[in-house]
């Protein structure tokens, strides 16, 4: 492919059959938005700045959402056909010369390597235009293909307006082409607004090469699901379960075990390494990466979440931005975010949770602690109900404690506090100033025992 290839992405859209007032490229399937799979596609074949998003509805959510790519952006402020929404771009610096690819951004499955057969034959068949399309058992809603005694496209004739027999027909127009740019633009200037809608369409183009002798060819996708469009809630539940199952199994062919893939969720930018364990209905979402031998457990949830090599998540976990070092261990039932850091071979257990908190390198938090704001030394151990008290009303602060600590269980650290290395705190304290190094420190009222006060008040009881 060596021609200088541009690609418009038309998302001008509402989509009313959504039933929603977001618009429908903004819409998520796959953990992305719609328009950005299209958008990923359309980077396989060309360079980000020969990329250009047709914007309309919600144009400044649509910008955002495709912003971090580097692609362009070009408002239809009036969405008058898909005509149109090309001639809006005619001032985009790039696109007059080369290919020009047109593709939907309500179009999410369309494969990168779809795109690059789609310009190899464009390129080998010495046509003005290559028309993406589809044969499907039930052709119903879509523009037809008409082909001549060639098998060059005679027209594109929409369903509405389609004979009978035209109507059988099964290849249908996906809606996505590859032009030769020199030969498209002047044909753009040519089109007429339809007596019924009063929009430009794009399909008009191919009548108008074939009018003035060019060629306009058919290249059929092996996979009809690929320009599966976007129109209502069933349709994005489909093209969701489509993504996910396409990540899911490009990871088991990498060396990845997943356990009843079609329970998991994965979003597009995880990663994982040979070797590594998905559980059923685990859900890895944004930038997560799984190490060689990380485990996660059924049903956890890991978003933006490192797991180094051996790393194990049980399951039932939701864990956010935070990091698992080598050999450590989390859960079940625990909950990290914020920043939280798991140092190698220490363990967090059930009912854990850890706020922007590090737990040292053979630490050990196993059961029922809050833990905010806190670093925490190599081998210190807390114990159940521990709770550090890191927020006063107003603002957060810290709590250290030191390696080696012993934290007793149902402790309460009301931070700022320094617990010192080796120290032991003892159950059911409350920890208002520093503890030194070695020392115990106990923060709690002498128990008093009265005899008979138990007896004695039953009876009272009793009497009354």
């Amino acid at each position: 492919m060596e021609a200088e290839i541009s690609a418009v992405i038309l998302a001008a859209g509402l989509g009313t059959r959504m039933k929603s007032s977001l618009a429908k490229v903004l819409h998520r399937a796959g953990g992305a938005p719609l328009v950005e799979h299209v958008v990923r596609a359309a980077l396989a074949v060309a360079p980000p700045e020969r990329v250009v998003v047709v914007t309309g509805h919600q144009a400044d959510q649509v910008a955002s959402a495709v912003a971090r790519f580097g692609v362009r952006t070009q408002l239809q402020a009036e969405q008058k056909g898909t005509g149109h929404a090309l001639w809006v771009c005619r001032g985009q610096a790039g696109l007059g010369s080369g290919l020009l690819l047109v593709l939907c951004g309500d179009c999410p499955l369309l494969s990168p390597d779809t795109l690059r057969r789609l310009v190899e034959a464009h390129l080998g068949s010495g046509a003005a235009a290559t028309v993406l399309t589809a044969r499907l058992p039930d052709p119903r809603g879509y523009g037809r293909i008409l082909r001549d005694a060639a098998g060059r496209i005679e027209a594109i004739v929409e369903e509405k307006d389609a004979t009978p027999e035209q109507r059988a027909v099964d290849e249908i127009n996906s809606g996505i082409y590859c032009f030769d740019a020199a030969a498209l633009w002047p044909r753009l200037e040519r089109l007429r607004p339809s007596p019924v809608t009063g929009e430009l369409y794009l399909t008009d183009v191919i009548g108008l090469l074939r009018e003035d002798g060019l060629a306009a060819v058919p290249f059929p996708v092996a996979d009809p699901s690929e320009v599966l469009g976007i129109n209502t809630r069933a349709d994005l539940a489909e093209a969701d379960r489509i993504l996910r199952g396409r990540k899911a199994r490009a990871l088991m062919l990498a060396g990845v075990t997943i356990e009843r893939p079609e329970t998991v969720l994965i979003d597009p930018e995880v990663e994982a390494a040979p070797d590594a364990h998905i559980g059923p209905f685990a859900q890895l979402l944004g930038n997560t990466r799984l190490a060689a031998g990380a485990r996660v457990g059924a049903c956890s949830i890991l978003a933006n979440t490192v797991l180094e090599e051996g790393a194990e998540v049980l399951p039932f976990c939701h864990i956010e931005d935070s990091r698992l070092a080598a050999g450590a261990r989390v859960g079940p039932f625990a909950r990290l975010r914020m920043r939280s850091t798991v140092a190698a071979s220490a363990h967090v257990g059930n009912f854990v949770e850890m706020k922007n908190s590090t737990l040292g390198e053979g630490a050990k938090a196993m059961h029922l602690a809050y833990l905010g704001d806190a670093t925490i030394g190599a081998r210190a151990n807390i114990g159940a109900g521990t709770i550090t008290c890191n927020y006063d009303g107003f603002r957060k602060h810290p709590t250290t404690i030191g390696a080696g600590a012993f934290i007793g269980s149902n402790a309460t650290l009301v931070a700022p506090v320094v617990i010192g290395e080796g120290s032991f705190v003892a159950a059911a304290s409350i920890i208002t100033k520093d503890v030194p190094p070695d020392a115990l420190a106990i923060g709690r009222a002498h128990q008093v025992n009265r005899e008979g006060w138990a007896k004695a008040r039953r009876e009272k009881e009793q009497k009354s």
